[in-house]
């Protein structure tokens, strides 16, 4: 089973992060408000669909897929 992240959710959709996957920006990543546990809602993406913008504790975060990518959700 393919594991849902970020980028692949739907918008509108609240979701809990699971997990960051190791890579250069997962501190940065964590340090924004994605850390396990934490809510998130997709709301809208840019109109070729890249980036993202994301409902995070209550501010807006814009991600790029492959940024959103490393956020594992349920």
């Amino acid at each position: 089973m393919m594991k849902q992240t970020l980028a692949t959710s739907k918008r509108g959709k609240i979701l809990h992060v699971q997990s960051v996957h190791t890579s250069a920006i997962s501190a940065k990543l964590i340090e924004m408000g994605l850390y396990v546990g934490q809510e998130v809602e997709i709301l809208f993406s840019a109109p070729f669909g890249d980036p993202i913008a994301v409902n995070v504790g209550g501010y807006v975060l814009s991600l790029r897929l492959n940024e959103a990518a490393l956020i594992e959700v349920a």
